[in-house]
C-alpha cells in the first residue's frame, strides 16, 4: 500500500493525506477524518491541523510531481499499455493481459472489471481510479514482478488528470460514440479529452488506430500504426462467425477466437496487431488467440434448454446495436431484451437505445439501470419520447423484469440482458444495492427448472 492517501476512507496510520478538490468534493472537508485514522502528515492548500502540514498552492500538481519523483523509475522498467475508446476497451483489455500472460510475459490488468494479476485482486470504482490508487496498483505489479500494466483509459479519467505524468509504451484507440457527452458536451470535445492518452506515449512507443472509426484522425499521433477492415497496417479479411467463435486472416496469420460479433473482432484484431509489432512469432499468435476469453458480463452465453442468453454490459446506442446485428447471424426464432437507461446521464441517448431496442426485437423489457438521482419513471419518459411501437413492458425492478422475459422464451429464443454487464449492485442515489444480471438469471433458472419439476 502506497504511504500516500487521497481517500480518507483508505488512510493508515503514519500515512500522508493529500487534499483534493474535485467535482462535487473538497478533500480538505475530509482532513480531520483523515487524521482520526493516523495520518501523520497532510498536504492541503489551506488551514492549520494538529499533524504537521505542508500547504502548497495546487495540491493535485504537488502529488502529480510527489509521485513521479518517488515511483518513476520503476514504472520505467514496465511496459505500459493504455487503452481508450467508448466501446471495446474492456475486452480488448482482457483479451491482451490473458494473451501477455499465456505467452510468460507476467502483465496485470487495470479497468472497469477490477485490478488483476494472475486473478482478479479486487474491484475498482471507476474505469480509471485516482491518480494515487492508479501509483498503487502500478506499484503493487512491479513488486509482483509484472512485465507489463495493461490499462483501460477513460475520457473522464484523462479529463480529471487521473493520469497525468504516466508515459505510455503504447496506446490504442478503438472507436468513439455517443457517450458521456452530459459531461464533455460535443463529440469533439470528447474525442480531445481521450486524445490526452497519445500525447503521453513516449517518443519511442506506438499508437494503434482503428482507421474504419470516423474519428480517428483524432489520434493520428507519434508513431501510428493502423488497424481495421479498410486499408491498413493490419487489415482484417475473410472474416466469419457463428455461435461458437470468429475467425479472420491478417497479415499472413489466421485468427480463430471464442468472440462473437464483428467488433469483436476488432478487439481481437488490435490485440494482434500490437503482439506482431511487439516481436511475437506469429504461430504463437495463432496459438494463444483461440484460447482467450471474454471479460465477465462481456457477451456471457448461457444456455437453457435449446435457448440462449446473453448478458452485455452494452448501455451506448452503437454498443446495442453491435450486439443486436451480431445476434442476427445466429439462427434463431424471436429475441428478448431486458435493459434499462442509466440516470443523470446522457439523456439524448436514451429515445435512440429504446428505438433500436424495439428495431431488433420482438419483445422488449423495460427496467432499471443505475439510477443515480433521477426518477425512474423520468428515464423511461425520455426512453418513449416519440414512440409509436407497442411491443414492450416496463418492469423497475430488474430481477422481476428478467423473469417476465424468461417466461416468454419458448423455443431457439435469444435473451439478451443488458447494460449491468459484470457489475455487482445497482446504484440508487447513494446507495449500492446488490445485484449481478448473470446470479439472478441462474437463481431464476433454477426455480424455473423446479417449478416445472413440482407440476
Amino acid at each position: 500500500m502506497l504511504p500516500i492517501k487521497t481517500d480518507s476512507r483508505k488512510v493508515e496510520p503514519g500515512d500522508t493525506f493529500v487534499a483534493l478538490r474535485g467535482i462535487s468534493s473538497d478533500g480538505h472537508d475530509y482532513i480531520e477524518k483523515a487524521i482520526e485514522r493516523g495520518a501523520s502528515h497532510i498536504v492541503a492548500e489551506e488551514g492549520n491541523y494538529s499533524v504537521p502540514t505542508t500547504i502548497v498552492p495546487d495540491t493535485r500538481k504537488y502529488l502529480e510531481d510527489l509521485l513521479y519523483e518517488r515511483y518513476h523509475e520503476c514504472l520505467e522498467s514496465m511496459t505500459i499499455i493504455g487503452i481508450t475508446g467508448t466501446n471495446g476497451k474492456t475486452t480488448s483489455a482482457y483479451l491482451l493481459y490473458q494473451a501477455l500472460n499465456k505467452l510468460g510475459r507476467k502483465a496485470s490488468y487495470i479497468g472497469t472489471i477490477g485490478f488483476y494479476k494472475e486473478k482478479k485482486i479486487r474491484d475498482l470504482p471507476n474505469t480509471s481510479p485516482d491518480l494515487a490508487e492508479i501509483y498503487e496498483m502500478l506499484m503493487d505489479s512491479y513488486e509482483s514482478k509484472c512485465q507489463y500494466v495493461v490499462m483501460e483509459v477513460s475520457s473522464q479519467g484523462l479529463s480529471y488528470g487521473r493520469l497525468n505524468r504516466i508515459a505510455f509504451d503504447y496506446a490504442i484507440f478503438t472507436n468513439l460514440t455517443q457517450d458521456h457527452l452530459d459531461y464533455h458536451k460535443t463529440m469533439e470535445n470528447y474525442a480531445k479529452a481521450k486524445q490526452q492518452l497519445f500525447h503521453q506515449v513516449k517518443k519511442e512507443g506506438k499508437c494503434f488506430v482503428n482507421v474504419d472509426d470516423s474519428y480517428h484522425s483524432y489520434f493520428m499521433i507519434g508513431n501510428v500504426v493502423t488497424y481495421g477492415f479498410q486499408k491498413s497496417d493490419y487489415q482484417a479479411r475473410e472474416e466469419r462467425m457463428n455461435e461458437l467463435g470468429s475467425t479472420f486472416t491478417v497479415n499472413n496469420l489466421h485468427i480463430r477466437t471464442s468472440l462473437i460479433g464483428k467488433y469483436n473482432i476488432y478487439n481481437a484484431l488490435c490485440v494482434v496487431a500490437l503482439l506482431d509489432s511487439m516481436g511475437i512469432a506469429g504461430e504463437k499468435i495463432e496459438e494463444i488467440m483461440p484460447i482467450l476469453t471474454p471479460p465477465p458480463g462481456r457477451m456471457e452465453i448461457l444456455k437453457w434448454k435449446d435457448n440462449t442468453i446473453i448478458i452485455d454490459y452494452a448501455h451506448t446506442p452503437d454498443a446495442m446495436e453491435n450486439v443486436f446485428r451480431t445476434v442476427q447471424e445466429i439462427p434463431h426464432h424471436k429475441t428478448y431484451v431486458v435493459f434499462g437507461c442509466t440516470g443523470s446521464r446522457d439523456s439524448k441517448k436514451r429515445p435512440i437505445m429504446m428505438q433500436l431496442a424495439l428495431q431488433y426485437a420482438d419483445f422488449v423489457v423495460v427496467t432499471s439501470d443505475d439510477l443515480h438521482d433521477e426518477e425512474f419513471s423520468n428515464i423511461v419518459h425520455d426512453m418513449l419520447l416519440g414512440n409509436t411501437k407497442e411491443h414492450y413492458h416496463v418492469e423497475q425492478n430488474r430481477y422481476e423484469a428478467t423473469k417476465i422475459a424468461l417466461e416468454r422464451l419458448e423455443e431457439k429464443d435469444i435473451l439478451l440482458v443488458l447494460g449491468k454487464g459484470h457489475e455487482e449492485y445497482i446504484l440508487v442515489g447513494k446507495e449500492k444495492i446488490p445485484y449481478n444480471d448473470k446470479k439472478a438469471i441462474q437463481k431464476l433458472l433454477e426455480t424455473m427448472e423446479r417449478e416445472t419439476i413440482e407440476s
